[in-house]
């Protein structure tokens, strides 16, 4: 089986859904309160495992029992968690999340030990990429590891999948060593300039991308669906309409699955059509490693 390496966050989520978001200096009362399993790094890489996929985990986590829980965690789902980094020094991550009835939410995030992760850490896994097919990764972690592993994977020539979220900027030099690119709207407009709000908007955006180098570039446009740009073809895949409780890891969902997708030899549509409808189930239910399916949920593509 295809081996697929995730890099990244691990967080512990803790979650309060209410009626509306904030406003700034707003308290809003009556919300319910829910504590999960998350972080980009490791959201992707249960998706990945709950979807047949051979994954090894490489992140970093706090001597804490936020810590302990969230590696105990992936060993459930089967992921590979023997090279997860304990830092002492550091707490583990969390992110505090307020989600509103319509599914919409805001995140914020102490990175603790993520905010550790170093290109040292990335050198001493070599061998790690090395035997990947895949290497999925984002932008939870400090920029110097994800260059560092972008740089290793493509020296070693194994496909690095980037999620660019949260949106930062990145050199064109680390975007020309990328396999895929798979931003969402207001990722790919802080990339490219380019402001996304339909099929054209993300058309353009897309192909500033693949100017600077990327091989294929998959902009997620939420329940619109994902945009394909290649050097054979550009297509919008439509999404699979869903009534939406949490958008959370919808993202998260989309990339774990396109990237076992990919590792099982699915062509390029077929995954994405694949990942969609694994990213339409998330949204229909709470949390976010929670809400995300497995295999026998998925019709076959």
């Amino acid at each position: 089986m295809s081996k697929i390496l995730v890099v990244g966050s691990s967080n512990t989520d803790m979650v309060v859904k209410s009626a509306h978001l904030p406003l700034p200096g707003e308290t809003v009362l009556g919300g319910q309160f829910f504590t999960f399993a998350g972080g980009k790094g490791a959201n992707q890489a249960v998706a990945a495992a709950k979807l047949g996929g051979d994954v090894t985990f490489l992140a970093k986590v706090g001597n804490d029992a936020l810590g302990k829980i969230a590696v105990e965690g992936f060993k459930k789902e089967g992921i590979d968690v023997s090279h997860i980094i304990t830092d002492p020094d550091s707490h583990s991550g969390v992110a505090l999340i307020m989600v509103e009835d319509s599914g919409e939410n805001c995140i914020s995030v102490a990175s603790g030990a993520n905010g550790k992760f170093t290109a040292l850490d990335i050198e001493n896994a070599s061998e790690l990429v090395k035997k990947a097919s895949y290497v999925l990764v984002q932008l939870e972690i400090p920029l110097e590891a994800v260059t560092a592993l972008v740089d290793k994977a493509f020296a070693l020539g194994v496909p690095v999948i980037l999620n660019p979220a949260p949106a930062r900027p990145l050199s064109d030099k680390l975007i020309s060593k990328l396999f895929i690119i798979t931003p969402n709207e207001t990722e790919a407009e802080l990339l490219t300039g380019v402001k996304v709000t339909d099929e054209v908007s993300a058309a353009k955006a897309a192909k500033i991308l693949r100017e600077k180098g990327a091989k294929l570039v998959i902009i997620t446009l939420g329940a619109k669906g994902a945009f394909l740009l290649s050097d054979q073809e550009e297509i919008l895949i439509p999404s699979i309409q869903v009534n939406a409780v949490d958008t959370t890891a919808a993202g998260d969902t989309f990339n774990g699955a396109l990237t076992v997708a990919l590792s099982e030899g699915m062509e390029i549509k077929a995954a994405i059509r694949f990942a969609n409808q694994a990213a339409a189930i998330s949204v229909t239910r709470m949390g976010a490693q929670s809400s995300q399916p497995v295999r026998s949920e998925l019709k076959p593509i």
